[in-house]
């Protein structure tokens, strides 16, 4: 049985930020972190002009944990901060948050 340690999230927003919607990756589950990391660039990539501004991040997951995962909870500010975490039951397990305030946040 395979384990998932890390989840691929890739969100396209507006040049405004202001509409903002998860873009489908070809893979969103990896076995291991370095394997995320890997292929973010190859997902983001491949989703060519889906949207003007594109946000991407490995999240970890507790693979002791992975069946209690019900959601991946994301937001981007205003000023181009990008959120994101994996929660269990509405408890935070993983976050993950940086600022980009320009385009090139598809080679973070």
């Amino acid at each position: 049985m395979e384990h998932i340690a890390a989840v691929l999230l890739i969100v396209g927003c507006s040049n405004s930020l202001e509409q903002c919607r998860e873009l489908p990756a070809p893979v969103t589950v990896f076995e291991t972190m370095g394997e995320c990391s890997a292929e973010r660039p190859f997902a983001v990539g491949d989703l060519g002009q889906a949207e003007p501004r594109i946000f991407s991040r490995c999240l970890p997951v507790d693979p002791a944990l992975e069946d209690d995962y019900n959601e991946i909870v994301w937001n981007v500010k205003a000023d181009g901060t990008f959120e994101a975490s994996v929660e269990i039951s509405n408890m935070v397990v993983a976050a993950n948050g940086s600022r980009s305030a320009q385009r090139p946040a598809r080679q973070e």
